[in-house]
């Protein structure tokens, strides 16, 4: 399959099937995160015990990408530790500007899906709001 197959499949999928869509009422921290050139917004929550993400889910409205972008991360981090997040947000985001190594993308797993998405300038910030919230949340928690 082609990589804009395997992309428009990954992304329908997240879309038509999210799999962390929803409350986290044990939530240990959330964050809302606004695309505000587009009008995507989510919520992202976390349950974090020690430097190990738990569990997560988000909530919001937005197009395929950000919804499907926020999903995939989710699957992505969950089960992994603070650390961990952090690299993989960082590799997305360097992904997106096309600055990661296919070794790195491969750690993406499904996220590396989207490496499209930097042909797309109108979708890069779509692509990047549950990351960027991502990296917000842990930043300030790390406080």
């Amino acid at each position: 399959m082609d990589s804009r197959g395997f992309y428009n499949e990954v992304l329908l999928d997240h879309n038509m099937n999210p799999m962390h869509k929803h409350e986290l009422p044990y939530a240990t921290c959330s964050l809302d995160g606004v695309n505000p050139s587009c009008g995507d917004s989510l919520t992202l929550n976390l349950e974090i015990d020690g430097d190990t993400i738990k569990s997560g889910s988000f909530s919001g409205v937005g197009c395929a990408v950000s919804q499907a972008s926020a999903d995939i991360m989710l699957e992505l981090i969950i089960g992994r530790t603070i650390t961990d997040a952090r690299r993989l947000s960082d590799i997305f985001l360097r992904m997106i500007q096309g600055d990661a190594s296919d070794e790195e993308i491969d750690e993406l797993e499904e996220a590396g899906a989207l490496r499209d998405i930097s042909h797309m300038p109108a979708r890069v910030k779509c692509a990047v709001l549950s990351w960027r919230t991502l990296d917000k949340m842990i930043n300030e928690n790390d406080r």
